[in-house]
């Protein structure tokens, strides 16, 4: 190996350990105050169900929970590379608030994320702060060893280096140049660390299996109903207008056949509103066949497809690409509907005026980020739509994470686990 090449491997590595310490800093100054507020929310909310204002209250804070915990789900996955599962059981459609509270209080996950929010705030923020730590102390030895000793108080302790003098000064930058190293050999390892933490808690421990089967089985359901409902529309879509074109293009042409002879000039009026009525068939039966599959997502796949539905959007949109092959056609097309579906919610209801979507895979896993400036506030199961498409990629085993602040921005992020072909 040559030296440069030597060279080209310290830099990705320093960049690697340098980024795991500011990625870390991040989580620890988010986990704690999020944690807090998530848990005090949440411990409140549930004390004041007997007398009522819990029944009200809870589904939205334990949303918000959930929230909180695929946000650290989507970054364990990213920054981590640790894959935590997402099994919530589903809600039923319109249940009243009782049915809803104690729907998810009855939910093992939802006491997982309670006793994960106290793990965060207190050994999640330690494991978080840890890789920072270790990089950032070390210069306050090398401060020292260049005269900073001189202004600390006598005795001043650096460590286990007690610094009276220039010579104990040196030796707290030697104590600092070891921590420097073993920060570049092991932040990376500490914020996996993290994370690792963080799916002992998070996951669904022993019962992990039986959970998985109940969650694929869910979505197995949720798939079919799906399907059927997709059926419907089209054979109401077809019934409703391409057929009722057809017919009366039909009609019209054995009215012209009828008038050939007697006027052609009503004849010749007849046939034009029967090429109407055709072009106006086509017109729907492309919008349908678009619905269904449309041909530039089959034909030059999924990013090409997401630019193409951007540039139909009335707001200014901007795609940024990164995949160096295609997935499966049915995993590109759940990615499609979900990015459509998250769009037209961002057009619809955030007041947005700028939409950033972003796609690329790494680790095995689809990445795609929707992000707005509008006035933020979206949730799951808020009739917004999302919770369709938590469930369509919930039959690929994904995960959607939503992060909406009042105010905004608003950021939809989903991940599909999936090969590149």
């Amino acid at each position: 190996m040559s030296i440069d090449e030597r060279g080209g491997d310290r830099g990705p590595r320093t960049r690697t350990v340098a980024v795991a310490g500011v990625r870390g800093l991040a989580l620890a100054l988010i986990s704690l105050p999020g944690a807090v507020v998530c848990f005090v929310l949440a411990a409140v909310s549930i004390a004041l169900i007997p007398i009522g204002v819990g029944l009200v209250t809870t589904p939205y804070v334990l949303t918000g929970v959930r929230a909180f915990a695929d946000r650290r789900r989507v970054l364990a996955a990213e920054w981590g590379g640790v894959r935590i599962p997402r099994a919530y059981r589903p809600l039923p459609e319109g249940a009243n608030p009782w049915a809803r509270t104690f729907g998810m209080l009855g939910d093992p996950a939802t006491w997982r994320d309670l006793g994960w929010l106290v793990v965060d705030m207190t050994a999640g923020f330690g494991t978080a702060l840890l890789p920072a730590a270790l990089l950032l102390y070390p210069l306050e030895g090398f401060a020292i060893a260049a005269g900073l000793w001189r202004a600390l108080p006598d005795g001043y302790w650096y460590g286990f280096v007690r610094v009276t003098g220039q010579a104990a000064a040196l030796g707290a930058a030697a104590l600092a140049a070891a921590l420097l190293v073993a920060a570049y050999l092991l932040v990376p390892a500490l914020l996996r660390g993290h994370f690792l933490l963080t799916r002992a808690v998070l996951g669904s421990g022993s019962g992990e299996l039986a959970e998985r089967v109940r969650v694929l089985t869910e979505t197995r359901r949720d798939a079919v109903d799906t399907s059927a409902a997709e059926l419907r529309r089209i054979e109401r879509d077809l019934h409703d207008g391409a057929q009722a074109r057809l017919i009366a293009m039909g009609m019209d042409l054995g009215t012209a056949e009828a008038l050939l002879d007697k006027d052609p000039e009503q004849a010749r009026q007849v046939l034009a509103r029967a090429r109407r009525s055709s072009a106006d068939a086509l017109d729907e039966l492309r919008d349908l066949v678009r619905g269904i599959h449309p041909p530039v997502l089959a034909e030059r796949g999924l990013g090409d497809a997401v630019r193409a539905l951007a540039l139909r959007l009335p707001v200014t949109t901007e795609v940024t690409v990164e995949l160096p092959g295609r997935a499966g056609a049915p995993v590109e097309s759940a990615a499609y509907f979900a990015v459509s579906e998250v769009l037209t919610n961002a057009v619809k209801h955030s007041g947005a005026d700028r939409i950033w979507v972003d796609l690329h895979h790494t680790d095995g896993f689809l990445r795609i980020a929707v992000t707005d400036n509008g006035r933020g506030g979206a949730v799951i199961g808020a009739g917004s739509g999302l919770s369709g498409v938590e469930r369509r990629l919930g039959t690929f085993d994904g995960v959607l994470a939503v992060g909406s602040p009042t105010g905004g921005p608003t950021m939809v992020t989903m991940e599909i686990p999936c090969a590149l072909s």
